[in-house]
């Protein structure tokens, strides 16, 4: 329950800072333009809203709904979610929205959308100015990698340490990698200490979202970081920080998840384990809980392979920052293919699968790197050409434009709803998703 606290509270403060600067990106505008704000809203708030307030002479009355899925900015004289008809029926007034020039329009619609890839490329930018930018490359995982069962059908072995994709070097495992390995036709890892080639077929990724397991990790020899208390099995039988475990039950373990899996047969049975302390093997005797847990943390890659840090000063970190946004969002435009097919629809999630983006436990950095990367895709779903969308709003400007008359209110309206039906269905299915992984325990 903590964990999901810590996830949910993330979430909640993520989405909030995203919806308020999306949503001043419209008010600011519409305000440049003279066109009247009615409401500037965190949350939806249908009924009654938790709070509000009206500044003396705003016009703008200000305030938190109850109803924790977004926001909006309402603008007079145009058709929105709000589906103010009574308004839209009065003739136009010279501080609505339809009273202002098309290019004025466009520019309101598509404000929010460039405010949340700014703010992006903002918080990369003070990240990398912050905390520098710390990977691990991948020639320095000297035990290479576990692989999923879905990459060692295809020939990938644990252990394997990568290479290159088609030619082009691997640095370090992120999202740029798998792509590069994903649309490869071949992959040169390091075997054995020689070179050998695994061959890719056309549907990995497709074989990736239906199985579900992921790429790999990188292998670690089970080091114990630190005891999760002082009565557990660990401390009980007198394991240490530092100690490395090497056999279970004369098994030989050399990587952490060998030990997890050899731990799990022995559930609340005594074994041996074999272990390494100031460079002498040793062994003990314990007896896990029923899941194979003995009560340690193990040392992660980043505290057992020497990583790179790239440190930036101020005004270099600013282009660092927006290469880095813009390389995050072209990867997420170029995954967005996959969505169409049948097994990157099963994998769409909602909310649940957003905070699971998030970690267990606060770390500052992560928390802006998740947030930075949900402004990129809150910016690209906006301004998607769909009714109720800005992008749909930006599409009938267009046609506007183009073609010199306006559509009819009566059409904007009609799709307006067409579009927060299928908004609606959408939501409905990405959370069904997720209580489906939940239930299925997946």
């Amino acid at each position: 329950m903590e964990i999901f606290l810590i996830k949910a509270a993330q979430l909640v403060l993520s989405l909030s800072i995203l919806v308020i600067v999306h949503e001043f990106g419209h008010f600011i505008f519409a305000r440049w333009f003279k066109v009247r704000v009615e409401k500037f809203y965190l949350f939806f708030d249908p009924w009654f809203s938790l709070f509000k307030f009206k500044p003396k002479n705003s016009e703008t009355e200000y305030g938190i709904g109850w109803l924790p899925l977004g926001g909006y900015c309402k603008i007079s004289g145009m058709i929105d979610e709000s589906m103010d008809r009574e308004q839209m029926a009065q003739p136009p007034q010279p501080y609505e929205f339809r009273s202002k020039p098309a290019g004025q329009r466009l520019l309101i619609m598509i404000a929010g959308v460039v405010f949340n890839f700014l703010l992006a490329l903002i918080i990369y930018s003070m990240i990398l100015f912050a905390w520098g930018d710390t990977y691990l490359p991948l020639k320095n995982i000297t035990m290479g990698m576990d692989y999923s069962d879905t990459f060692k059908e295809v020939g990938f072995r644990d252990g394997d340490i990568l290479l290159d994709a088609d030619g082009t070097a691997l640095e370090r495992l992120n999202g740029d990698a798998l792509r590069a390995i994903m649309n490869a036709g071949t992959v040169t890892v390091l075997r054995d200490g020689s070179p050998a080639t695994v061959f890719i077929p056309g549907d990995m990724m497709q074989r990736v979202m239906r199985d579900k397991q992921g790429f790999a990790a990188p292998r670690t020899p089970m080091t114990v970081s630190r005891l999760s208390g002082d009565d557990t099995p660990a401390a009980r039988a007198g394991l240490q920080p530092g100690d490395r475990i090497i056999a279970v039950d004369g098994q030989a373990t050399p990587s952490f998840y060998d030990v997890v899996q050899e731990l799990r047969r022995f559930g609340e049975q005594e074994v041996t384990l074999a272990y390494i302390r100031d460079g002498r093997e040793q062994s003990l005797r314990l007896t896990p809980d029923s899941l194979g847990r003995i009560g340690v943390y193990s040392m992660t890659p980043g505290e057992l392979y020497e990583t790179v840090t790239r440190t930036y000063g101020f005004l270099a970190s600013f282009p660092a920052g927006v290469r880095l946004g813009v390389n995050t969002l072209k990867g997420y435009v170029s995954d967005m293919k996959y969505v169409f097919t049948k097994e990157g629809a099963t994998s769409l999630g909602g909310f649940g699968a957003i905070g699971n983006l998030f970690p267990a436990l606060w770390d500052g950095r992560a928390f802006w790197m998740t947030t930075a990367f949900l402004s990129i895709i809150l910016a690209f779903m906006n301004i998607l050409p769909i009714p109720a969308l800005d992008g749909g709003h930006v599409l009938f400007l267009l046609y506007e434009v183009i073609a010199r008359r306006k559509p009819s209110d009566k059409f904007l309206e009609y799709a307006q709803i067409a579009g927060m039906i299928l908004l609606v269905t959408l939501l409905i299915y990405a959370n069904g998703n997720d209580l489906f992984r939940w239930f299925s325990g997946n």
